[in-house]
């Protein structure tokens, strides 16, 4: 057991517990702040991985401008701010049930596949070909989200705009 192992280990667990404490916060900013805690933690397993661009860009596109435009969206159009009922035990519980044996199942055909024992070469991984790569093959769809975003974020501004003038 390295350290590397145990760094894995807790970057994993903050990842899962973003992505949990996700899907059960019922404020919506909560929800976003804890994606970007996600983010974060996947960031550190990309450093694990020795792929330091991708860390960087995950920090700095998903963590810093994907989140910062979902908080600026929610705050800029109004929501109402209702509490849920706490009658679901019986959901909660079920749920719980669900989601464990998934992971049991997920962790045991993992664990049970032969994975290669093939070396990758580092070199051929450059910055260099993965901008060529995106920029020549994945242009459209790269444009298209950029687009998508924009367009997000002026429609949140014109709904908190005519929500104000009524």
């Amino acid at each position: 057991m390295s350290g590397e192992f145990f760094a894995f280990l807790i970057f994993s667990l903050m990842a899962i517990g973003g992505a949990v404490f996700m899907i059960s916060f019922t404020r919506v900013v909560h929800m976003a702040l804890a994606m970007a805690f996600t983010f974060l933690s996947l960031a550190g397993m990309y450093v694990l991985l020795n792929a330091e661009f991708v860390a960087v860009v995950q920090v700095l596109i998903y963590t810093g401008a994907v989140t910062i435009l979902m908080l600026f969206g929610i705050m800029l159009t109004r929501h109402r701010d209702e509490e849920r009922e706490d009658g679901r035990r019986w959901h909660r519980l079920l749920s719980f049930v669900g989601v464990t044996a998934f992971g049991l199942i997920l962790l045991l055909t993992i664990w049970r596949l032969p994975f290669p024992e093939s070396e990758a070469d580092p070199a051929s991984y450059t910055v260099q070909r993965l901008g060529e790569i995106v920029f020549r093959h994945y242009v459209i769809p790269f444009e298209l989200t950029s687009v998508l975003l924009l367009v997000a974020l002026v429609g949140a501004v014109i709904l908190a705009k005519r929500e104000g003038q009524s």
